[in-house]
């Protein structure tokens, strides 16, 4: 699968977007070794953005469930905060297209994108679910989400 990415960084202005396609194995590198703790850090000193990493994937034939999704991309985001004890923690994003029915169908269908959001992920967890995500495991991804309220 193929993927793009955008870095928030806590000292500029804007989002620094790289759209040279990338592999999932490029993904978790970059996630892997992203300087999260300086990153945030920085955002801490300047009272300004928290570091975040957004990952999109653009493969056609396999972004999406034709069953139950348009072909809107899928997301995934992850942004550094700290816990207890400057302990470093993660939220995740996960951004999914769905349809919805108008009327109850009467009128069809319409699509959707809707952006969830899970607090208090460790760095491990947090990766552990990225590499979920680049496997293309949206279910699973889902599920998590359902699970985790």
């Amino acid at each position: 699968m193929k993927f793009r990415y955008s870095i928030i960084y806590p000292d500029k202005m804007f989002i620094e977007r790289k759209n040279s396609p990338i592999t999932g194995d490029e993904v978790l590198n970059i996630a892997k070794n992203y300087p999260w703790i300086e990153q945030f850090e920085l955002s801490d000193k300047l009272n300004s953005n928290y570091p975040s990493l957004d990952f999109i994937c653009i493969d056609s034939d396999r972004r999406y469930d034709p069953e139950i999704y348009s072909g809107e991309e899928r997301s995934f985001r992850l942004q550094a905060s700290w816990y207890e004890n400057k302990k470093l923690e993660f939220t995740l994003y996960f951004g999914l297209p769905y349809r919805v029915k108008v009327l109850f169908g009467i009128l069809g269908e319409t699509e959707k994108y809707a952006v969830e959001s899970i607090m208090g992920f460790s760095f491990e967890e947090s990766l552990k679910y990225l590499e979920i995500f680049v496997n293309g495991n949206y279910k699973m991804i889902e599920e998590i989400y359902k699970n985790r309220y």
